[in-house]
């Protein structure tokens, strides 16, 4: 009776481990700027996250638009005026990043689109082989187990 309670214990254990688990996640949104004005997209980041971002502007008679990412510490790194970027980074600090989109045309607004994809790592192994890896150990050990306290014939 011990055993089986083990093993369930151990089982359910493993899926809310591998519920837990978000292994990456990605978005696109278009965001209208007005003439003159700004707008922000906050991202929430993990140190150690690989992020992929995607910009695109459209507008009438000019594509361009400020860009620049201000980060948890409250440092900014500016991109210049873009009409289309892509970059990828490793985040070094944890907290909301955001994304700022300055129009500093003052007749028109700009279309913007951004793409981002965002990867997790647990100790520099992807979360997807991570997870693999542990199922598979977990498998070996539940084997073990199996073995050893199995009669003998």
């Amino acid at each position: 009776m011990m055993n089986k309670r083990v093993g369930f214990a151990l089982l359910t254990g493993f899926l809310i481990f591998v519920s837990s688990i978000t292994l990456s996640y990605a978005a696109t949104l278009s965001m209208n700027v007005p003439a003159g004005e700004g707008v922000n997209q906050p991202i929430d980041l993990e140190e150690g996250d690989h992020i992929f971002i995607q910009v695109s502007v459209v507008g009438t008679k000019s594509s361009y638009i400020s860009f620049s990412i201000i980060y948890p510490n409250g440092s900014e790194k500016d991109f210049g005026e873009i009409a289309s970027f892509d970059q990828s980074f490793i985040c070094e600090i944890d907290g909301e990043h955001n994304l700022k989109f300055v129009n500093k045309d003052t007749t028109e607004s700009k279309l913007v689109t951004l793409n981002y994809k965002i990867d997790q790592y647990i100790l520099g192994i992807p979360k997807l082989l991570f997870v693999a890896l542990v199922i598979v150990l977990i498998c070996l050990i539940m084997i073990a187990a199996f073995i050893l306290l199995s009669p003998s014939l």
